[in-house]
C-alpha cells in the first residue's frame, strides 16, 4: 500500500458545517481527498479542525483550494504530514467513533462488531459526501426523527433535502416503511455516495411505495420533486441562509398538518428562521439542542373554509 497524506488546519464550527454541505470547490481535484472535521478541545466549541487526506502530496494549487474551504484559516501555516504505508480512507474513519441516536446506531466498518441490541444500525463510511452522523445536527435529526415515531406519527410521502450521504431518509424509511421516500441534493457526487449507501444499507431505489427516488436538484426546484408534493415530512438538514431563502418553495411543498425538521444552523440563527416558516404558516412546534446546534420540528398550519 503506498503512502498517503494528510494536511491539517484549523476552522471554525461554522465553517465544518458548511462542508458537510458544500465542497464543490474540490471538483476538479482527482482523485478527490477524504475531508474530516473534529473540535479537539471540548471546552472550546468554536475552534475546530479540519483534516484532508490525499493519495499524494497536496501542491501549493491544492493547498490553497483546502485554504479557501476555511477562511478562517487564512494566516493559519497548514500541517502536512505523511501517513506512511496505510490505508488513508481508513485512516480517515479511525477517529470516527460510532453514534447513537434514538434507536439509531450510525457506525463505519471499524465498528461494525460493536452494534448494540436492538439498535438500527447503519454503515455510514466516511468518503466524499458528508451526514455520516458525526454532527450534532444529523445526530440532533436522527433524534427527532425517532421522537415522532414514538409520539404516533405516521408519514406517507416524505423528502430528504440536501440528503449528504443519505443517511436521514434511511432512517425515515426505516420508521415508515410503506412510504413513498426522495432523497434531494445540489451536489452530484453526494446523490451518487447516497447511492452506493442504500446499497450497503439494503435501501431499495425506485418510486414506488417503500422505495428511494433519488434527484439532483438545489432544493425544491426539480419536476420529480415538484409532481411528488405535497410532502407529509420535508427534512432540510442544511444551513440557515439556504433554509430562509428557500421557505417559501418549502413551505408550499409540505401538505396541511405536515411535519418539517429543519437543521444546520446555529442557537442564534433559529429565531431568524423559524421567523421565517411562520411567515409562511408553520409553527414551532418541537426542538431538541445540541450544543450550539438545534433542530427544530414546525407543523403546517390547516387552513378552514
Amino acid at each position: 500500500m503506498s503512502d498517503s497524506w494528510k494536511l491539517t488546519l484549523p476552522c471554525t464550527a461554522q465553517e465544518a458545517r458548511i462542508l458537510e454541505e458544500d465542497i464543490g470547490p474540490l471538483a476538479e481535484l482527482d482523485p478527490l481527498p477524504v475531508l474530516m472535521t473534529s473540535e479537539p478541545d471540548p471546552t472550546q466549541p468554536d475552534k475546530w479542525q479540519l483534516d484532508a487526506y490525499f493519495e499524494d502530496e497536496p501542491d501549493e494549487i491544492t493547498i490553497a483550494l483546502i485554504r479557501a474551504l476555511v477562511p478562517s484559516a487564512a494566516n493559519a501555516a497548514p500541517i502536512i504530514a505523511k501517513v506512511e504505508q496505510q490505508d488513508w480512507v481508513t485512516l480517515s474513519q479511525a477517529g470516527l467513533e460510532p453514534v447513537r441516536a434514538g434507536r439509531f446506531f450510525v457506525h463505519t466498518s471499524t465498528n461494525a462488531d460493536d452494534i448494540p441490541e436492538g439498535s438500527k444500525p447503519f454503515l455510514i463510511e466516511a468518503g466524499l459526501a458528508f451526514g455520516t452522523g458525526q454532527h450534532e445536527t444529523t445526530t440532533g435529526c436522527l433524534m427527532m426523527l425517532d421522537r415522532l415515531k414514538r409520539e404516533g406519527n405516521v408519514y406517507r410521502d416524505l423528502i430528504d433535502l440536501g440528503t449528504g450521504t443519505g443517511l436521514l431518509a434511511f432512517a425515515a424509511m426505516h420508521l415508515w416503511p410503506r412510504a413513498f421516500a426522495t432523497a434531494t441534493d445540489i451536489d452530484p457526487i453526494s446523490i451518487d455516495v447516497t447511492r452506493e449507501n442504500a446499497e450497503v444499507n439494503d435501501i431499495a431505489l425506485g418510486t414506488r411505495e417503500g422505495h428511494l427516488a433519488l434527484v439532483v436538484a438545489p432544493g425544491m426546484d426539480h419536476r420529480t420533486i415538484q409532481r411528488r408534493a405535497p410532502y407529509d415530512l420535508i427534512i432540510a438538514n442544511i444551513l440557515a441562509g439556504p433554509l430562509i431563502e428557500m421557505a417559501p418553495s418549502i413551505a408550499a411543498g409540505l401538505d396541511e398538518g405536515g411535519t418539517l425538521i429543519l437543521a444546520g444552523l446555529l442557537d442564534s440563527q433559529a429565531h431568524r428562521v423559524a421567523t421565517a416558516y411562520r411567515r409562511q404558516g408553520l409553527r414551532l412546534a418541537g426542538r431538541i439542542d445540541r450544543g450550539e446546534w438545534p433542530t427544530l420540528m414546525l407543523r403546517k398550519r390547516r387552513r378552514f373554509g
